[in-house]
């Protein structure tokens, strides 16, 4: 058999989501389920458990695991109402970017893909390290999708500066 080489026509027809927590789980369900939909796609969403790698754990891994089946609930109910097929995959891993690309290329995903919510993000979602590795060592594509509460900031601040230019010259 020879294996096709070519791309989805779709990015988001099997999309590998990774979400750290159910606040990011809900803001990243919002941003990527209707366009799942419209792709006729299913989602793999999948939450690191990570490991201290020797080190003491911040939190214990059924805390962690806790976390995570929250998140995957959220995801699953938000997805059913979308009418968007799920999968879920709770993984364990000490490098977490490593772990996360492995795994979406085990379901054979056609993207990664996560949603940023500015400076915070960073530290609740990934370390620097992680998201870094994610975009630039990642052979797969990494779409970035905005969250839908930044879509409608943008969209008010644009808006309010289209209504702020008006000529007061009298």
């Amino acid at each position: 058999m020879v294996e096709d080489d070519t791309p989805p026509s779709n990015l988001l027809s099997r999309p590998f989501v990774p979400v750290a927590s159910v606040d990011d789980a809900r803001i990243t369900a919002d941003a990527v389920l209707d366009r799942i939909a419209a792709a006729d796609g299913r989602i793999t969403v999948a939450h690191v458990v990570e490991k201290a790698g020797g080190a003491p754990d911040k939190a214990s891994v059924e805390q962690r695991e806790g976390i995570a089946e929250e998140a995957f609930d959220l995801v699953r109910d938000r997805a059913s109402a979308a009418g968007v097929a799920v999968e879920t995959e709770l993984l364990y891993g000490t490098d977490v970017a490593e772990t996360l690309l492995r795994a979406a290329h085990d379901v054979d995903a056609t993207a990664i893909v996560f949603t940023p919510r500015g400076h915070r993000w960073w530290w609740d979602l990934f370390s620097a390290d992680v998201a870094d590795a994610l975009v630039h060592e990642s052979d797969l594509p990494v779409v970035v999708l905005p969250s839908p509460a930044e879509a409608a900031d943008d969209a008010d601040t644009d808006a309010g500066d289209a209504t702020d230019t008006e000529d007061t010259d009298e």
